[in-house]
């Protein structure tokens, strides 16, 4: 059970369904991570709803008895959220408020919520607003009225609250002036790295609440924010390092998810120009969660569409101290052995051996292995520096301990 912290949450309830893309076990993992992020937003989980369909419905996403067991719970449990796994389509959302008189947010619309939270510079707030405002253009008809009928909350920061008067045409030309100012913004982060110089830059990545931030805290002994939430980094933040007497720059870039909404995606591929340009990425993987395997293909899918895959990586696997196998009684004949039996060493011996010493295992917080991993990264950013400017090679011995 999630740790509450004494804060008023809205009580909401999830759906989800199997198809046959999307067997049970997938929609579990959806739903548990759905759950995380309407944590996050400000929400508390009482119950959960799934259906197996071949398709969603195209008027109300779930079956008519389904919706009918649903209204029962809304009205006996007054709850006044209610959170879809996927994206709804405009025509599903306003059917669903209008059976069940409550606020319906989907997945898209959640992680949006979370972002205009966690936006704390100009740039991060115009991104996540652009974002908003191109979720919100097919959605206009029929929103306002529910607005008026249910402020604040989940679902309901940004431009939607305050913007009620608004149009097509106004929301449009307000989409086009956003893209002007990030246009202006880019050119100055540009500019800005540009006067870097020629250091190496070394850019951290993974999947959100993966550990990246508390590992950018020891590695540059700064005070980036983190926390055991998803999100909790917006904004890029660049540090210069020295690790021996080696300096680089490292940059902390925002966590990734799977079913990342397209609006975010494009609004912040800006952000991901630090990835773009880096000279070496540390992929950051949280070992001790159930499904880190789905978390870095959906990392490599995004590096993929940003021109990223093909950079030197060094594979980071965090949090082996929060680790744990499951186990089978040695008198158990029936359990087959799989992957969630494995121990850290077991895991070392699957693919992961092919990756060779760009594999690490660490524990951030603990500061465990970290000795290791600043090697292993000394030598990497050394390979490259040298490369670029072989005059310096006496100065960067194969590694110098701080």
């Amino acid at each position: 059970m999630l740790e509450k912290e004494k804060t008023k949450y809205e009580k909401a309830i999830l759906i989800g369904i199997v198809t046959k893309n999307q067997d049970e076990e997938k929609l579990t993992e959806f739903l548990d991570e759905l759950e995380f992020l309407t944590y996050t937003a400000g929400g508390e989980v009482v119950k959960r709803f799934t259906q197996k369909m071949d398709v969603p419905n195209s008027k109300t996403f779930i079956g008519t008895g389904k919706m009918e067991e649903v209204l029962t719970y809304v009205e006996q449990h007054d709850i006044g959220t209610v959170v879809f796994d996927d994206e709804l389509t405009p025509a599903q959302q306003r059917n669903i408020e209008r059976i069940l008189k409550a606020k319906i947010i989907d997945r898209t619309n959640l992680i949006l919520d979370i972002f205009a939270q966690r936006a704390q510079t100009s740039y991060a707030r115009t991104q996540v607003e652009l974002a908003q405002y191109q979720y919100l253009l097919p959605r206009l008809t029929g929103l306002w009225t529910h607005l008026e009928r249910q402020r604040g909350g989940i679902g309901m920061r940004g431009p939607g609250e305050t913007e009620i008067e608004t149009d097509r045409r106004i929301v449009r030309d307000r989409i086009s002036l956003l893209k002007k100012k990030l246009l202006t913004i880019d050119k100055q982060m540009a500019t800005q790295r540009g006067n870097r110089g020629k250091l190496v830059r070394v850019a951290l990545v993974g999947y959100t609440n993966v550990g990246k931030s508390t590992l950018m805290n020891v590695i540059a002994k700064s005070n980036v924010f983190a926390e055991n939430k998803l999100f909790a980094t917006l904004d890029t933040t660049v540090r210069k390092v020295v690790i021996g007497n080696l300096p680089f720059l490292l940059s902390d870039t925002v966590g990734f998810i799977r079913k990342l909404p397209t609006q975010l995606v494009e609004s912040f591929k800006s952000t991901l120009d630090e990835v773009r340009e880096a000279d070496l990425l540390l992929h950051v993987v949280d070992i001790s969660h159930p499904q880190f395997e789905d978390h870095i293909a959906s990392v490599n899918k995004i590096l993929g569409e940003i021109e990223s895959m093909d950079k030197p990586t060094i594979m980071v696997f965090n949090k082996i101290d929060a680790y744990q196998h499951k186990t089978i009684d040695e008198d158990d004949l029936t359990t087959e052995k799989t992957e969630i039996h494995y121990t850290l060493e077991e895991w070392k011996q699957t693919w992961m051996s092919r990756i060779g010493d760009n594999a690490l295992f660490i524990s951030a917080i603990n500061k465990e292995n970290m000795d290791s991993f600043r090697k292993r990264v000394y030598k990497e950013v050394r390979d490259i520096h040298v490369t670029r400017f072989p005059y310096n090679n006496f100065l960067y011995p194969e590694f110098v301990e701080e």
